[in-house]
């Protein structure tokens, strides 16, 4: 049976107590599959065939949500190279744990992202999909950005003061850096 986490950060132990030792974390929304249940936990494995026990209430049935509604709770955050948390992140940990949130599971960095998703002709752009950036002479993307329609954007940007995850018309330097759109 595979479920989500359903809280921010739940424990994942070697057995099926709270003083067991910690070998992992799971994140709101990561999908795992459960293998067994007993005593109010769930063994299971992660999507990265990760295996431990967890409670059963940290966990609930089924995707649900959207990752640009995820993505727009992280407005305000500050811009931190690498990070993945409300404390800093990204403008490609937005996209991932956006998705992640509601059990999806997508590559980390930009160019990867850019890699899995499906092409998408301009003219089909819809809410939601993503838009890569490249400087030119770079062969791989190096930004990316949800699409909210009427020519903005969502994404985490650190810039002439900006750093932080906004929601902006997207400004025409980036415009012109765009690389390929994409559906996730």
């Amino acid at each position: 049976m595979d479920v989500l986490c359903s809280v921010d950060v739940a424990a994942v132990r070697a057995e099926p107590k709270e003083d067991a030792e910690r070998v992992t974390e799971l994140l709101r929304g990561e999908p795992v599959r459960v293998e067994e249940q007993r005593d109010g936990w769930a063994r299971i494995r992660t999507a990265y065939d990760y295996p431990g026990w967890v409670r059963e209430d940290d966990l609930e049935r089924g995707a649900s949500g959207d990752p640009l509604e995820e993505a727009r709770r992280l407005l305000g955050t500050p811009y931190l190279w690498g990070g993945l948390t409300e404390r800093g992140i990204d403008c490609s940990g937005l996209v991932h744990i956006a998705h992640r949130r509601v059990g999806r599971l997508v590559p980390r960095d930009a160019d990867q992202q850019e890699e899995a998703g499906t092409p998408v002709r301009h003219e089909e752009l819809r809410r939601g999909d993503l838009i890569t950036y490249a400087e030119e002479g770079e062969t791989r993307a190096t930004h990316i950005a949800f699409w909210l329609g009427d020519g903005r954007v969502l994404h985490a940007t650190q810039r002439d003061g900006v750093d932080r995850v906004i929601e902006e018309d997207e400004p025409a330097q980036l415009k012109a850096m765009r690389r390929h759109v994409i559906r996730l």
